[in-house]
């Protein structure tokens, strides 16, 4: 059975404490609460910006156009291809 909670600890400055003790308090919350939210909103952007790629119209043009007719493959890639087939077929 998982535990519903985990506990998360971190050594700050005293001016850092006294910094997220004021933010907490201006939004009204615990500083716990505080500092759990501002690091998900933090977590969530890092992951997002690792999960998608932004590319600009004409990056995005040339994707779609490599996607749809792509380039023929260099010889070395060939090769490696003809290999693999050899080393991967039934026995």
């Amino acid at each position: 059975m998982m535990a519903k909670h985990a506990r998360v600890e971190a050594w700050v400055s005293p001016g850092v404490l006294d910094l997220l003790k004021r933010a907490a308090e201006i939004e009204g919350r615990s500083l716990s609460d505080f500092v759990v939210s501002a690091a998900c909103v933090a977590a969530e952007k890092t992951v997002a910006q690792t999960d998608a790629i932004a590319l600009s119209d004409a990056d995005q043009l040339r994707f779609a156009q490599a996607l749809i007719n792509p380039p023929p493959l260099a010889p070395a890639m060939e090769r490696a291809i003809d290999r693999h087939k050899r080393m991967t077929r039934p026995v």
